[in-house]
């Protein structure tokens, strides 16, 4: 018998499955709660759950894979570690584009002569002195490097040297924009390299948490990370590529929902704590993006499954937003529900609320706790960062009482933001408590939080809600309606027409009216074409009206609550190596792999040695993540122009693709 195992790690949940291989049915799930900073408590209670449920002993696993939604979460809430970017012969324009301001959010930049030309060709020597001049000039708190140079897909000598020198100065993980994309584009890699130095910690730490727990159950068997585009790699990988994670999780889901349901035309719509994912299924395969994941703001180089990732989960943060009609919004900003919180710390949250309840007024810091995150206190944090986790030294508390100034709300925003600590709120999965639509967690918290919420008055003196059963129903709505448009706006973009505006087509009067199955002088109907397949843990409670509303079939299989964990375990390694040829001259054709560049005399001797270089290079570290029997595939785009009959070549743009299932040892 083989058995496989697979985990994921989401935000509120760690889910772990057993599956047997031979018979392709799962034999145990179990679910364990996200902890927080020591992420194997976590990991290892889903393990452990799991097996025990299973019966399987640990050395008949024969391959244990892992996915997760940390990456993908961290960056639609802005967290991550804090990192500095070495930005080498580019402008100063060049930081204003791709997005980069808002991934550095404020974080260090160091501008150095330097860079390449379209050729490959040394534009200017590189400041390496200026280099070390500053970062003996940071400050403490930095976490990591993110490297980028001016053409460094055509030569990365400058990203290296750059590399060698920060590591043997800090010590500190360094990534090169040439490792992430082959691509052209200074700035949109710049902006995928500091997303990638940001994440590097926090999936680091997950994997060891793995790792660790596996090697204490007596698991031998090797670990694999699902990437976004749904394919297996060693851990190793991700370990040094965690951007490549981002949509790791919803990826998983994917393969786990077709698995799951045997369809092979859907839309998948994923509902997690932090996120909804909404992915295309058809023949059987996800879609993927061709121009590179998008997450949140985010526009990467990173290949992924074509997925449309909004911050609206069942932990969202409910927001009023029309403040005479009582108008609600969920998102994007993932709380803890009050629910859970009173589970962990009971005594705190019920004296708070039933203070609080007794007075008649609602709570001025909106009856919301703030959670440390840390093992120790963090270093790098400002004055009123510092005053505000000092605060937080002892455990949890009231909103009111980490942050006592107007001054220092930015300042916990900050904290929040680089994970060290969360808040806990009323959210969907509160309301879901309170209606019965979930258990598990303190129902009798969650009313008394949405009880404080429906105090509020809007601007023509009413309260929101009469009552925790009315403001709950009108959260479970406002998630129908927010889930609806997702779907609808994933539907326009990936219908096939050309649709200008999908966004504002989901929300058009007449696509309402068209839900609503309008009957007057005009009778209007409008419904989804393909069944949807919701997955997560809560889909059960909430997608049943999402169906209707769509007027659509929805499936929620069995197992749909681990669908991710499942599909980390059914997927393929696929390793790829990429790199292009270039003709600066007559009769010199520039071989540009990710470590160097080579001159040839003939275009067929360029694209023979590029191919050789790819294959090797593609082939190696699918063996290395466990492959044995390699299909390879070749992807091609050359550019040539005819002039004056004769063709002459421009480019070559070479992707290689070794792929396979993993290495499972049967016994």
């Amino acid at each position: 018998m083989a058995y496989l195992l697979g985990v994921d790690t989401g935000g509120t949940y760690t889910d772990a499955v057993v599956l047997d291989d031979i018979a392709q049915c799962v034999v145990a799930s179990a679910k364990a709660l996200t902890s927080r900073p020591d992420l194997a408590l976590g990991v290892g209670a889903a393990i452990d759950a799991a097996l025990a449920q299973s019966g399987v002993a640990a050395g008949d696993i024969a391959m244990v894979s892992l996915s997760t939604t940390l990456a993908t979460n961290a960056l639609v809430e802005g967290q991550g570690g804090r990192i500095a970017l070495v930005f080498i012969g580019f402008d100063a324009a060049e930081l204003s584009r791709a997005g980069l301001p808002d991934a550095l959010r404020g974080d260090p930049v160091i501008a150095l002569a330097g860079g390449h030309n379209h050729a490959g060709s040394e534009a200017a020597p590189c400041d390496l002195a200026g280099l070390r001049d500053a970062l003996s000039a940071l400050d403490a708190g930095i976490t990591g490097f993110a490297v980028a140079a001016s053409f460094a897909t055509r030569n990365p000598a400058h990203e290296i040297a750059a590399r060698d020198m920060i590591r043997a100065l800090t010590g500190l993980p360094v990534t090169c924009s040439h490792e992430l994309s082959s691509a052209l584009g200074g700035p949109k890699r710049a902006l995928t390299a500091v997303l990638n130095a940001r994440l590097i910690g926090m999936i680091d730490g997950l994997i060891t948490a793995c790792e660790n727990h596996l090697t204490k159950c007596g698991i031998g068997a090797r670990l694999m990370v699902v990437r976004g585009d749904g394919a297996l790699v060693s851990a190793a990988a991700a370990r040094e590529k965690p951007i490549e994670t981002i949509l790791s999780g919803p990826a998983a889901s994917v393969a786990g929902a077709s698995w799951l349901t045997g369809q092979a035309d859907a839309l998948i719509s994923d509902i997690g704590g932090t996120t909804t994912d909404i992915c295309l299924l058809r023949d059987g395969r996800p879609m993927i993006d061709p121009a590179g994941a998008r997450v949140g703001p985010f526009r990467t180089m990173v290949e992924a499954v074509a997925m449309r990732t909004s911050g609206l989960g069942g932990d969202s943060e409910v927001h009023v937003t029309d403040e005479l009609e009582a108008g609600l919004y969920l998102g994007p900003r993932r709380l803890m529900p009050i629910a859970l919180a009173a589970r962990q710390f009971p005594e705190l949250v019920h004296q708070v609320l039933d203070r609080a309840l007794a007075t008649g007024v609602p709570a001025a810091d909106g009856g919301q706790f703030v959670l440390p995150l840390w093992a120790r206190m963090p270093a790098g944090l400002d004055p009123r960062e510092l005053a505000v986790a000092q605060r937080l030294a002892d455990g949890p508390m009231r909103l009111g009482q980490a942050v006592q100034t107007r001054m220092e709300a930015p300042a916990l925003g900050r904290l929040v933001g680089r994970g060290l600590v969360m808040l806990a709120g009323v959210t969907p999965s509160d309301a879901a408590h309170v209606l019965g639509l979930q258990e598990g967690w303190d129902k009798d918290a969650a009313a008394k939080a949405l009880t404080l919420f429906a105090r509020r008055r809007t601007a023509a003196g009413k309260q929101i809600a009469v009552a925790a059963e009315g403001l709950a129903q009108m959260i479970i709505d406002q998630l129908t309606t927010q889930t609806v448009d997702c779907l609808l706006q994933a539907a326009f973009a990936e219908d096939g027409h050309d649709w200008s505006d999908p966004a504002a087509l989901a929300q058009h009067p007449l696509t309402m009216a068209g839900l609503d199955r309008h009957r007057g002088i005009l009778r209007i109907d409008m419904a989804l074409a393909l069944p949807v397949i919701g997955l997560g843990a809560s889909a059960h409670a909430y997608y049943g009206a999402v169906g209707e509303k769509l007027g659509t079939r929805m499936l929620v299989p069995d197992h749909a609550d681990v669908a991710n964990a499942i599909g980390a375990v059914v997927g393929q390694v696929q390793m790829q190596a990429s790199g292009s040829v270039t003709c600066p001259g007559a009769g010199a054709f520039k071989v540009h792999l990710p470590g160097n560049v080579r001159t040839y005399t003939s275009r067929d001797a360029a694209l023979t040695a590029i191919r050789e270089a790819l294959t090797g290079q593609a082939s190696a570290a699918a063996r290395a993540a466990g492959v044995d029997d390699i299909s390879l595939h070749i992807d091609e785009d050359i550019t040539e122009v005819d002039v004056e009959g004769q063709p002459m070549f421009i480019e070559a743009k070479v992707k290689v693709t070794a792929q396979g299932r993993p290495r499972i040892a049967v016994g």
